[in-house]
């Protein structure tokens, strides 16, 4: 029978982003960080000392003994620090490191908030409930890129954004640190303010549930919450070292909750991060079905008589990739909300459906003749058609071209490369019929400064967020397994790819009306900032030019003009705009 925390895992990866995790003291312990109601007796302590009385074993006994209640966190605050710089000053010993305990890593984030900080960055998690006052997951999301909204207050909660529009919330029920304001005594535990419970009913209902690190004895409020969810859409896994307490036990029978046996925290979560991203490359295609495309390709494509096989083989590879990024998947109306990780989350599903379709457009691109062409030109068209839109995120409706945009490379490149003018002239100015929306030609549509009418979109992209031409850029590293080997070396490959984006521009230019842009505008590449490789690119194309003028085969394939004197205006035009480039994304 599968293990739960194999079965959380799957769970995961297959419905990305639907689960919070709900962590308490227990996750924060290997990093030396005291529990409140340790603080609480701390600061008792020094009150006693403060009065010159000895407390002995049992600081919150002698307190009552003293003042007839119970210790309270922020009446002891105020009697031994009397402004907030002094109270913030004394609370920082307790969360913050001195130098001699970040050496010993004391009061950093553990390995367990680098692994959920790790899925909040790939999209898997995006809310985060905790009874910590701490700020090591804060730390550990903006160590990884993610700057989380965090939810400490009722005026907090007020004023926040929906949780679908943000990439990553942090809901401290209790407080945090600095806030005088902490819940900490069981009276304080024992109800939360009404912004608060509305929230909580939101999470508990909407989401799957990832518990660890939590004892749920104390905590009477977040426990009536979890009683309330009407829901169980998806499942609660409880993770707990021995046997759960009590309380727990009634949570876990309540929410039908799967618990999962763990040594600590970190080895738990470390776990589960390595066992997503582990499915996550599982899904890609296995490199033999991909192999045996190729070969099958290769084959049909060495005689007329598999003519109809290489249709069928391509066609049902297209199928194949269209069901995979299909609204059933990844919907444009009422999905999630875009963002940086959910983003590169569907780039990557795109690339892995792609995987096969791209490795057998490597070889059609060199090799295929005129009829194999026809085939992979329709199957550009129905790429770059996308999905029906009539709403939803713009991004999602633009992003779902991006498929089609890898295929034009994968075939482009080696084509130009293999002097196959008039193939690379058919795939740029076939025409894309898109439903609601204006017919256009693949060049005005699928270069990468193209994709996305919003700039700075593309530097979603991970590690490219500082490129000037971040899409081009990432094109140019995830093609290179399919492509580089091809070439004579990584600069050859570099080269080629600039001289199609080159191409692209001067396509773009070609096909644009004349008056339909108040001034001359093509998409810039990579080529823009590479400008050794554009001086080269251009210097060989006037030069070809010259030598065969009209019967040169850039014109006869109308690839970007229809005579020399067109084509060498339309260079002359792109080397004066590339100066001007402004690089915004």
């Amino acid at each position: 029978m599968i293990e739960p925390i194999h079965s959380l895992a799957f769970s995961m990866q297959s419905n990305r982003g639907v689960y919070a995790v709900l962590f308490g003291s227990g996750l924060s312990r290997s990093a030396r960080i005291p529990t409140g109601w340790e603080i609480t007796l701390d600061l008792v302590r020094r009150l006693a000392a403060v009065v010159g009385e000895e407390c002995g074993v049992d600081p919150s006994a002698w307190y009552r003994g003293k003042f007839n209640k119970e210790p309270d966190y922020s009446e002891l605050l105020d009697a031994l620090a009397k402004t907030p710089a002094e109270r913030q000053q004394l609370l920082r010993q307790y969360w913050e490191p001195t130098e001699q305990e970040k050496e010993e890593g004391a009061k950093q984030p553990t390995a367990a908030h680098r692994a959920i900080a790790d899925l909040v960055a790939k999209g898997f998690v995006r809310v985060i409930v905790t009874t910590n006052f701490d700020r090591l997951m804060e730390l550990a999301l903006l160590d990884v890129g993610v700057t989380p909204t965090v939810l400490s207050s009722s005026d907090d909660v007020h004023g926040a954004m929906p949780l679908i529009h943000t990439q990553c919330c942090v809901f401290k029920v209790h407080g945090d640190y600095l806030d005088t304001r902490i819940r900490n005594t069981p009276e304080e535990l024992s109800g939360y303010p009404a912004e608060f419970d509305t929230l909580l009913d939101r999470i508990f209902d909407e989401f799957g549930l990832i518990v660890c690190g939590w004892s749920a004895d104390w905590d009477e409020a977040l426990r009536r919450a979890i009683f309330r969810a009407p829901s169980r859409r998806f499942a609660t896994y409880w993770a707990v070292r021995g046997e759960p307490s009590d309380a727990a036990r009634q949570l876990i029978e309540h929410r039908g909750a799967q618990v999962v046996s763990i040594t600590d925290a970190d080895g738990f979560f470390s776990t589960v991060h390595w066992q997503v991203e582990a499915l996550e490359e599982f899904a890609r295609p296995h490199p033999l079905s991909t192999a045996a495309a190729v070969a099958a390709l290769k084959r049909y494509m060495s005689e007329a008589r598999y003519q109809i096989q290489h249709a069928d083989l391509v066609e049902g590879e297209v199928e194949h990739v269209l069901s995979e990024i299909g609204p059933d998947k990844f919907p444009i109306q009422g999905g999630p909300f875009p963002d940086a990780p959910q983003f590169n989350h569907r780039v990557k599903a795109f690339e892995a459906a792609m995987t096969t379709l791209v490795a057998m457009a490597v070889e059609a691109g060199r090799w295929a003749n005129d009829d194999h062409q026809d085939v992979w030109v329709r199957a550009l068209q129905k790429l770059a058609t996308g999905q029906a839109q009539g709403g939803g995120y713009t991004v999602w409706g633009e992003l779902v071209r991006f498929p089609a945009t890898l295929l034009l490379f994968a075939l482009g490149v080696p084509a130009l490369e293999s002097a196959r003018f008039s193939f690379v002239q058919r795939l740029l100015s076939a025409s894309v019929v898109r439903e609601y929306q204006k017919t256009k030609q693949t060049v005005h549509l699928l270069p990468p400064k193209c994709l996305f009418e919003k700039d700075g979109i593309a530097k979603w992209l991970e590690g490219k967020e500082n490129h000037y031409a971040p899409l081009s850029d990432w094109l140019h590293e995830r093609l290179a397994s399919q492509l580089e080997r091809r070439f004579s070396s990584a600069k050859a490959y570099q080269l080629a790819f600039d001289r199609f984006e080159i191409m692209l521009a001067l396509a773009y230019s070609a096909n644009t009306e004349v008056g339909e842009y108040f001034r001359y505008w093509v998409p810039p590449g990579a080529f823009g900032y590479r400008d050794e490789n554009r001086t080269k690119i251009i210097s060989s194309l006037r030069s070809q030019l010259a030598k065969e003028g009209d019967n040169s085969a850039l014109v006869t394939s109308n690839l970007f003009g229809s005579t020399a004197d067109e084509c060498g205006k339309r260079l002359d035009a792109l080397e004066e705009f590339v100066p001007k480039l402004q690089w915004w994304g």
